[in-house]
């Protein structure tokens, strides 16, 4: 096993960092790693902003409601972006142009080049030792973040990631089984597998070092999709000019 892999397979969500700021040789190498994801058509449909202003972290903490959205090392806030492609466009090519930037499809070409942006940065940033974790959270209130960045139309705030140098150690969180993930050539059926996995990730609630209670995926997940969440989200993504059509 290479240290590629074993960097990716020890990822674990770190929520406490030291109160180190990250140098900008850092910020640069994670930057241009994050560059280098593969991209749809080559179009880099994302952006990421890097936080630094007190300000601006303090009210999107009040949005996420973690702390460790102020107290980390660098903050990076990943946008969907399809603005940067119309840069050159007459407003007669934005018009043919708008019923594409507009559809599902290059609503998720967005979303994915920001993902796979945003995994490349990660792991970059844990082979040189620093924590990282994802927040989704920024989309608490998604008005309020675009808000607070100030992003134009056809740009959307997408997901956050905290940066730093870790200040705990937690354990590696178990993934379902390769068997409930992976199949070849038809959907299977799982339903033991994922049996399985919610007796070993309750043994694994209940014996961590840190947060122990009684739970299964399967309760997480059936309590997730059970109330509302972030029901404001399709209305902000489709004011911004993304998924109309």
């Amino acid at each position: 096993m290479n240290s590629t892999i074993e960097t990716i397979l020890n990822h674990r969500s770190i929520r406490k960092f030291k109160d180190t700021k990250l140098t900008d040789d850092q910020i640069h190498t994670i930057i241009s790693a994050a560059q280098q994801a593969s991209t749809s058509s080559y179009m880099m449909a994302y952006t990421i902003i890097g936080i630094t202003d007190p300000e601006k972290k303090a009210a999107l903490a009040e949005v996420s409601g973690h702390p460790h959205v102020t107290q980390n090392g660098h903050l990076l806030i990943f946008c969907a972006d399809l603005k940067r492609p119309i840069q050159q466009a007459t407003n007669e090519q934005y018009q043919q142009m708008l019923p594409n930037l507009e559809n599902s499809e290059h609503f998720l070409v967005s979303a994915i080049d920001a993902a796979l942006a945003a995994q490349n940065a990660a792991i970059a940033a844990e082979s040189m030792g620093l924590g990282m974790c994802y927040l989704g959270s920024i989309r608490n209130n998604l008005d309020r973040t675009d808000e607070i960045l100030g992003l134009p139309q056809h740009v959307i705030p997408l997901f956050g990631m905290a940066l730093g140098v870790p200040d705990h150690k937690p354990e590696t969180k178990p993934r379902l089984p390769q068997s409930a993930i992976y199949y070849e050539n038809e959907y299977p059926c799982y339903e033991n597998d994922v049996k399985q996995f919610d007796e070993e990730i309750a043994a694994y609630y209940q014996s961590r070092s840190s947060n122990n209670r009684k739970d299964t995926w399967s309760e997480q997940m059936i309590r997730r999709f059970s109330e509302p969440m972030r029901m404001d989200v399709t209305q902000l993504v489709q004011k911004k000019g993304f998924n109309k059509r």
